[in-house]
């Protein structure tokens, strides 16, 4: 069974940095994009950063220049750096994996559990 395992939220001061993993655990067949989301407190759900098995990337707006999505394919691990953190990144984080558990199964949709990310001013 496919599990996204989470790591690295805390709280931090305004301008520290912070380095989230996210490590997909159990058999799978093939990964496409991985990415990470949050969500702030009656906010939905926001994409946060995205890259897909070729590498390309694609961020939400007020993260670029601050935040940077890679992903180790033999470790099957995506991580986001975050620097330069404000108190309006303050969210639940969640990591996100597009792919194939089997070569037989149509493409789903993990998540993770979510960690939770606090940057005080």
């Amino acid at each position: 069974q496919v599990q996204l395992v989470e790591s690295g939220g805390g709280l931090v001061q305004a301008g520290g940095s912070l380095r989230l993993s996210c490590a997909v655990s159990g058999s799978i067949f093939r990964i496409n994009a991985m990415g990470w989301y949050r969500q702030a407190p009656g906010k939905q759900r926001d994409l946060v950063a995205r890259i897909t098995s070729g590498g390309s990337t694609n961020y939400l707006d007020s993260v670029k220049g601050r935040f940077t999505i890679s992903r180790d394919n033999a470790k099957n691990t995506v991580y986001l750096q975050m620097n330069s953190l404000k108190p309006e990144d303050t969210a639940v984080y969640y990591c996100n994996t597009e792919g194939k558990a089997t070569f037989l199964t149509p493409t789903y949709e993990w998540w993770g559990q979510g960690t939770q990310v606090t940057v005080s001013s």
